[in-house]
């Protein structure tokens, strides 16, 4: 398992490269091919890399703008945690 784990953030960071050219290169325009790729390297990065995850983090925190495109549950599948809304910890 220790070599399984870097290995699928390498191939993460490896679909990221490969997605976006993918998706600017797509001949039908408004069909988003490069699209899951990308969200799936994400995916494998955060999941497999401690600094993935903190890149992925520090990314999020200084585009805000960037967390309203990914719905809760993508980002609970990316970064493995739910976030709590300032409405509901008044509540705990």
């Amino acid at each position: 398992m220790a070599l399984f784990r870097p290995i699928l953030a390498i191939l993460g960071v490896f679909f990221i490269v490969i997605g976006v050219p993918i998706a600017f290169l797509t001949p039908i325009p408004f069909v988003p091919i490069g699209l899951p790729i990308v969200i799936l390297g994400v995916v494998l990065l955060a999941r497999n890399s401690l600094v993935g995850r903190r890149w992925m983090k520090a990314t999020i925190a200084k585009h805000p703008r960037l967390k309203k495109f990914a719905p809760n549950w993508l980002l609970k599948l990316i970064l493995g945690e739910q976030e709590v809304k300032p409405e509901d910890e008044t509540q705990l």
